[in-house]
């Protein structure tokens, strides 16, 4: 019995790309924190632009006086975001910028957890997953 062998063009499928948000923040409204927080915005921007595999979904940055969620308008359209399933990665500076109070921390990292949503710490090389 004579074998035959079809040749198919069929490309592999094509990796699904991670959306990716930065957040920032900053704890007052001085210049140089002003400042801090833009350079913030401008490093996360270019970061997920130029990576290969990531699609750039935003960066959500707030000035304010507390880490915790309820005043920080920009953390909460972004975790909107993550509700609405339109995120699979954030990416912020540190722990202390996420959050200052370890409730708030542990308690937003266990329901973006729950969603399949990473967080990455830079500073400190950490993942949420």
């Amino acid at each position: 019995m004579e074998r035959k062998v079809h040749m198919m063009n069929r490309r592999p499928p094509k990796p699904k790309m991670l959306r990716v948000v930065g957040y920032a923040r900053v704890s007052s409204g001085k210049d140089a924190m002003m400042h801090s927080l833009a350079s913030q915005i401008d490093y996360f921007q270019n970061l997920i632009k130029n990576h290969a595999g990531w699609e750039f979904c935003g960066v959500y940055a707030d000035e304010a006086l507390t880490g915790t969620k309820e005043e920080r308008p920009q953390f909460q359209k972004m975790l909107e975001k993550c509700w609405n399933h339109e995120v699979d990665l954030i990416i912020t500076k540190a722990i202390s910028r996420f959050a200052r109070n370890t409730v708030t921390l542990l308690e937003t990292i266990r329901e973006l957890k729950n969603l399949g949503i990473d967080v990455w710490f830079e500073k400190e090389n950490l993942h949420s997953i």
